[in-house]
């Protein structure tokens, strides 16, 4: 197995936990206050459906979005970096960035921190931008025209 791929894998795994942990912090806030708008949720805790969610279950569902955004790409992206043969290295910086970014921004966002929010926004996407000129030039580098 690749380095690449060794890291592109962990960067994946370390991405899905993140996304797994918001979900949680969502939960948590939900039950901590017996807080649903579902009826059938509210009903279990012998509840009333409450009208709307807690600030805090809205923040991590902004976080969630943000990161469908995004996340995807980065899986798709790494992903055709490893199978193209691309740099190791480059792909792995790019990864391991990417992931940071990911991780910080998320705390950022709940934190409701700026402007470091939308710093680690960006240092993501520069990251899905190198890779698309990476994968651009392996692309363009094996292209033998007829």
């Amino acid at each position: 197995m690749s380095s690449g791929l060794q890291v592109y894998g962990l960067c994946v795994v370390v991405l899905f936990l993140k996304m797994f942990l918001v979900s949680c912090y969502q939960g948590y806030h939900r039950l901590r206050f017996l807080a649903f708008t579902n009826p059938e949720d509210a009903a279990v805790f012998k509840r009333a459906a409450q009208a709307a969610e807690r600030p805090q279950v809205l923040r991590a569902a902004r976080v969630w979005a943000n990161d469908l955004e995004n996340i995807p790409a980065f899986f798709v992206l790494g992903g055709l970096a490893v199978a193209l043969g691309t740099p190791a290295a480059l792909g792995a910086w790019l990864s391991i960035v990417f992931t940071v970014a990911r991780v910080l921004h998320t705390w950022a966002y709940l934190a409701g921190v700026q402007p470091w929010r939308t710093l680690f926004y960006g240092v993501g996407v520069v990251c899905l931008l190198g890779f698309c000129a990476d994968i651009a030039l392996r692309v363009m580098h094996g292209f033998v025209p007829l």
